[in-house]
């Protein structure tokens, strides 16, 4: 089943209403958070980086109120709903080459360009 559109849940007092997540997670980002033991993969859209916002990502399993859970093996991927919007519709992965490994968002199409790195992207204007 694929993760775009699927239906996820989130836990409100004693509320459950349900989200659609539009991230889709690559198999290389579950393996590799399962080869560092982490269950959990948090993803932030700040201001900053050379093209205006960036990306980041920290080891972290705490799911605050506004966070979207997208679910996949095992792995969680925790975003804000602010994030989110900046990044709907991406896919999560886990790269490898000879200098850098780094979890990174690919195939973002809120993003009209990026740095080289692929760290920070500029949003696309309507």
């Amino acid at each position: 089943m694929s993760l775009l559109g699927r239906v996820l849940r989130r836990v409100s007092g004693s509320r459950i209403t349900r989200q659609f997540s539009s991230l889709v997670v690559d198999d290389s980002a579950v393996k590799q958070l399962k080869r560092i033991d982490e269950t959990s993969l948090r993803i932030t859209v700040d201001g900053g980086g050379c093209s205006g916002f960036q990306y980041k990502f920290e080891l972290d399993g705490t799911v605050l109120e506004d966070d979207v859970v997208t679910e996949k093996d095992g792995i969680k991927i925790i975003t804000d709903s602010i994030s989110l919007d900046f990044i709907k519709g991406s896919t999560v992965e886990f790269h490898e080459e000879l200098i850098r490994s780094a979890f990174r968002i690919v195939h973002n199409p809120q993003a009209d360009a990026g740095c080289s790195c692929g760290v920070s992207f500029s949003v696309k204007i309507d």
